[in-house]
């Protein structure tokens, strides 16, 4: 199985051993990130810092300043990495070491964004901004993550791209400083608390047959409930219909799915229009669950494989939970791309890769992602290291 490394440009920009100790791992890949939301990373092995801070959603490239020029919606520039260009410059060494590059681009989530141009944020029942999820229903919006995903995937070098939160974002996020979990929200409930109520998603709500004031009061008398007691502990799209009811549940789902594929579908063609040939492979971070929002958006699995050229399915956890990310993809052709997050510190479970590689393998991923090998600590990667070369042997 091929295996790739996510990894970001200040990783590798100022430590010249960083590319041969990516190649030590045993991929043959690296997903290079290329435009990314705001974080504050731990580098742990890099020889002149031990801390990056991004401070917003950014291109780790210099902008195309012809296709900008003029747009109220248009990359940031990022300050924190040293070079005009640090994804170029890491990709460059990346390949020096026989390693593989592609890019990994980040569109609908922008918390900067958000706050420059709140009239652009998805909108909740009770009138709530969410200032890091852009509202893909907005024609404006729409076109700039469009354009978005073309120019940060098809960077000089790169041999196809991820493309991550191509979709819906919602309620769920890791903001600063979280503190949302004094009343615990099922994913049913986090569905609700997503649905948006901005001007083009209350228009779109009445081509599907809704009133968006019904609507909008109907979710908010569902979960009346959950904030008086101690949440809700509803889950998958079952608890979704039993919050809200099956009827106007399906219609949102509806709207939403029709939104969410028009941004794949443009975004993909954009991607492959300005690919420098047909072998460059475009790929999605996606969930089978088609009402799920975040960084793995919510997909049908027949439609996103006849649409891009594969997906990259988050498979951490038990058996049941790769089972059921995998399972609906059965039978399908593409790439199946098995994500492991391999930080033991946040989550991962690297000591159990080689098992949970071939249980993956066993229900048809046919390539492998680690998350996230400029985070992982020394020891992860050693389990890693030893992990692949256990996959290649058998």
């Amino acid at each position: 199985m091929k295996a790739s490394a996510f990894l970001y440009p200040w990783d590798v920009v100022g430590d010249p051993d960083a590319a041969a100790r990516l190649a030590g791992l045993g991929v043959q890949q690296v997903t290079l990130a290329s435009a990314y939301h705001s974080t504050r990373a731990l580098t742990p092995r890099h020889p002149g810092r031990r801390i990056v801070t991004a401070e917003h959603a950014a291109v780790l490239y210099p902008p195309d300043a012809t296709r900008w020029t003029g747009r109220l919606l248009r990359p940031y520039a990022q300050s924190w990495v040293a070079g005009e260009d640090p994804y170029a410059e890491a990709a460059e060494a990346l390949a020096g070491a026989g390693l593989q590059v592609h890019s990994w681009v980040v569109l609908a989530h922008s918390s900067r964004m958000g706050a420059e141009h709140p009239e652009t944020s998805v909108v909740n029942a009770y009138g709530d901004r969410y200032p890091w999820a852009p509202c893909i229903a907005q024609p404006a919006v729409h076109a700039y993550l469009v354009d978005l995903a073309a120019e940060a995937a098809v960077r000089p070098g790169a041999y196809g791209t991820e493309l991550e939160s191509c979709g819906w974002y919602g309620f769920a996020h890791l903001h600063a400083h979280d503190k949302i979990s004094g009343v615990a929200l099922g994913d049913a409930a986090q569905y609700l608390m997503s649905l948006c109520f901005c001007v083009d998603c209350r228009a779109g709500y009445g081509s599907v047959g809704l009133d968006a004031e019904e609507l909008r009061d109907a979710v908010r008398r569902a979960l009346e409930p959950v904030w008086a007691g101690s949440g809700s502990g509803e889950q998958g799209w079952t608890g979704v219909e039993k919050l809200l009811g099956a009827g106007l549940a399906e219609a949102t789902l509806r709207w939403r799915s029709q939104v969410a594929r028009r941004l794949q579908e443009a975004s993909v063609a954009a991607v492959r229009a300005a690919a420098p040939g047909p072998d460059f492979q475009v790929l999605l971070h996606a969930d089978p669950a088609s009402y799920r929002t975040g960084a793995n958006v919510g997909t049908d699995p027949a439609h996103i494989m006849s649409t891009a050229d594969g997906v990259v399915l988050p498979c951490t956890g038990g058996d049941a939970a790769r089972e059921s990310v995998l399972g609906p993809f059965a039978g399908l052709s593409g790439v199946l791309a098995a994500n492991f997050n391999v930080v033991s510190g946040m989550g991962g479970s690297p000591g159990t890769l080689e098992r949970d590689a071939a249980h993956a393998a066993s229900l048809g991923a046919n390539e492998l992602r680690l998350y996230h090998a400029g985070l992982a600590s020394g020891p992860d990667l050693s389990a890693v290291t030893k992990a692949l070369s256990a996959v290649r042997g058998g």
